[in-house]
């Protein structure tokens, strides 16, 4: 900031007269003070940047006033130019003690007083312009401090949710996450064909803020309004009640955080619904693969029957057979003959039952396969 005020002190009014005769063309604006307790009087309510303070007054020196200056925490910054008609290496030194920042010596040429008030300016200037710098520099290490912390929580809250495996302890750890940040939140999870799932700190959300979901999931990634922000995200979205307004920088940091943090979060909920989904078609594959297995048992157990059935039918017809046609008068081409028939109509039968056994074999084959693909 440059130097606009200055405060002149001294008990002269003469003296008073020509510092206000060297400063009246240059853009300053001048009080004047009579003595010490004047000039502290009025101080605090006309802030000077710059005091031309004389040494030798009665009732108070410029030294007490000087020392008074600089014990308050409301004066203690102003610049003090001590104005003494002795300027002894001492008298210097003892200003300098009490903390003063300039010395000039009467009387002084209208020069010299511009030319020390011009080097005056040039160190508000630059002390101003130091000031800024700390500032800054010391805005940039807490944002930088606050911003690692806020980092250290986000990477803890990924570590954790990649060991959930359901919907509701999903959400309730990005209730948890965002509570580390002092946010108040309201969350739904969209998993068509299953109705939505809510979450909030104090366990619902409110009608009218699931409404405002409804109204807003498909328009648009963000919104802001007032100290709140709503991100919509495939799966979810999540309403932030109390942004830190009153810190730019915090804000700023605080919504990307969220935005970042619905999107791991869908991630993980989308991996969480797809193992779901590979469960249940699982769980249906296996119902599927023991349904076939009963049904081939029952058509081997079936097989086998009729193999145990034919065998009986042929052994008792061959028995009839070799007991009754000796007794029916046949000759030899004629009982040739049916013996020739039955015969093949065994060896048929044989026939069969190997292709019977083929089918349990490749029946077996399949039951292999499915257990196989069951317990991969």
């Amino acid at each position: 900031m440059p130097l606009t005020r200055i405060l002149a002190v001294d008990d002269e009014p003469f003296n008073l007269e020509i510092i206000e005769e060297i400063l009246e063309d240059l853009p300053f604006e001048l009080k004047v003070a009579s003595g010490g307790p004047e000039c502290l009087s009025m101080v605090e309510e006309f802030l000077p940047q710059v005091i031309l303070l004389d040494v030798s007054m009665p009732k108070m020196n410029g030294y007490e006033v000087c020392k008074q200056l600089k014990a308050n925490p409301k004066t203690e910054h102003m610049i003090v130019m001590f104005v003494s008609a002795r300027g002894t290496v001492e008298e210097r030194m003892e200003g300098y003690a009490v903390g003063a920042e300039d010395y000039i010596v009467k009387p002084f040429s209208q020069d010299e007083l511009k030319a020390k008030l011009v080097h005056l300016n040039d160190v508000l200037l630059e002390k101003a312009s130091l000031e800024q710098q700390v500032e800054d520099a010391t805005s940039t290490a807490f944002n930088a401090m606050a911003n690692c912390s806020e980092m250290g929580q986000i990477v803890n809250y990924i570590e954790s949710i990649a060991l959930i495996d359901n919907v509701k302890d999903l959400g309730q750890a990005l209730v948890n996450c965002l509570n580390s940040f002092d946010l108040q939140s309201n969350i739904e999870f969209r998993l068509d064909p299953e109705p939505a799932q809510h979450f909030a700190l104090n366990g619902s959300c409110s009608p009218i803020v699931i409404e405002l979901f409804d109204m807003l999931k498909s328009k648009g990634r963000l919104h802001e309004f007032s100290h709140r922000i709503l991100v919509n995200y495939e799966l979810i979205s999540m309403l932030i009640l109390n942004m830190p307004d009153h810190d730019p920088d915090k804000h700023g940091r605080i919504r990307d955080h969220v935005c970042f943090l619905v999107s791991v979060t869908e991630q993980q909920l989308r991996a969480i619904l797809t193992c779901k989904k590979l469960k249940s078609q699982q769980d249906n594959f296996n119902n599927v693969v023991t349904m076939l297995h009963k049904k081939f048992q029952n058509l081997i157990e079936l097989l086998d029957e009729n193999r145990v059935s034919n065998e009986a039918v042929f052994k008792r017809l061959q028995e009839e057979l070799e007991e009754r046609i000796p007794t029916m008068g046949l000759d030899d081409d004629q009982e040739m003959f049916i013996y020739q028939k039955v015969d093949q109509t065994i060896q048929n039968s044989v026939a069969r039952e190997a292709s019977v056994k083929g089918v349990k074999a490749a029946f077996n084959e399949i039951e292999q396969d499915l257990t196989l693909l069951i317990s991969k």
